[in-house]
């Protein structure tokens, strides 16, 4: 079974509110089966335009990539990153 992820594209509007969610949504996520393979760290973008910071969460499946996403807990804690941050999200399906 392929394993799913979300992946995160994200530019920090408030860095002081956002440590917020950083706190809360990794024991969240955790929680639900994934496990962070790319927070932050250094990035090129060789061609096109994307945001500043790029998170890429693995899960076990598609569909429990997207049960996290949509999990309510995790959705409490998603509105900490969307009034202090830019995002754009994606659940994804990866290769089997």
């Amino acid at each position: 079974m392929p394993k799913g992820y979300i992946i995160g594209h994200i530019t920090v509007t408030d860095p002081e509110a956002y440590k917020e969610y950083i706190e809360r949504d990794t024991p969240i996520l955790e929680g639900l089966g994934g496990r962070f393979i790319v927070r932050g760290g250094r990035s090129e973008v060789p061609e096109g335009e994307t945001l500043d910071r790029h998170v890429v969460i693995e899960f076990p499946s598609y569909e429990a990539a997207l049960a996290a996403y949509n999990d309510p807990e995790y959705q409490e804690v998603a509105d900490i990153r969307r009034r202090t941050a830019q995002s754009v999200i994606v659940v994804v399906e990866g290769k089997e």
